[in-house]
């Protein structure tokens, strides 16, 4: 194990932080995609609901895997089919592309129900002050919202982070695709597979502790 901590350690640490890149990366747009479905999902046009209802349903029905080689494969496919013929992406934009679809419409959701836990009379009384639909809900009922939402979107970043060793299959060089290669070159699965899940564990426990410390401080807050 020392061995290949001293060989591949700096690929190792370079992997990790295109893991970590690719995450943080995801989720920044995830949370943009989650905000605009959930505004869809909490208003009271039905036809926004409608479709707001639509992508969360249909992008959690995919598994990821699919939703990865859909994207890598079959959309610069579809797009040659149109007479594009140059058009490709990098195992990173699909990698990013994929997971922020995936983890947006979660967060869709994570924000819809931050968004319902706010009393209805927050909202109520910030348009009998005169304030429209969209300033209420941006300065007096999200900013409550995101108080109990927070944790929920730490987890979330805690399973997208573990979700990019999924897209190893489309060869974007993250932890997992490294171990894959090392453990090929040295023939130490054992030592190489502890490595790995040690690595992922020291990042994964980290955030998990954060993310109760700020569940505990919101707690005491309220």
């Amino acid at each position: 194990m020392v061995a290949i901590l001293q060989t591949y350690g700096p690929m190792l640490l370079q992997g990790l932080g295109k893991t970590l890149l690719l995450t943080l990366l995801s989720l920044v747009f995830a949370m943009i995609i989650g905000m605009i479905f959930s505004l869809m999902n909490v208003g009271k046009n039905r036809f926004f609901n409608f479709i707001g209802t639509a992508y969360v349903d249909a992008v959690r029905g995919v598994p990821l895997i699919v939703l990865a080689f859909y994207i890598y494969f079959g959309l610069p496919s579809g797009i040659k089919m149109l007479g594009i013929q140059d058009f490709r992406l990098s195992a990173l934009q699909a990698g990013t592309i994929a997971l922020s679809m995936n983890c947006g419409a979660y967060m869709a959701e994570i924000i819809r129900a931050g968004i319902e836990s706010v009393d209805k009379g927050q909202m109520e009384a910030s348009r009998s002050l005169g304030l429209n639909y969209s300033k209420s809900m941006r300065l007096v009922v999200l900013p409550q919202a995101i108080r109990t939402m927070i944790p929920s979107i730490i987890n979330q970043f805690i399973i997208t982070l573990k979700d990019t060793s999924i897209l190893s299959v489309i060869g974007f060089p993250e932890l997992t695709n490294l171990g894959k290669t090392i453990s090929g070159n040295t023939f130490k699965s054992l030592e190489t597979w502890t490595i790995i899940g040690l690595m992922y564990m020291v990042v994964i426990i980290t955030l998990s502790k954060v993310a109760k410390r700020i569940e505990r401080r919101i707690s005491r807050d309220r």
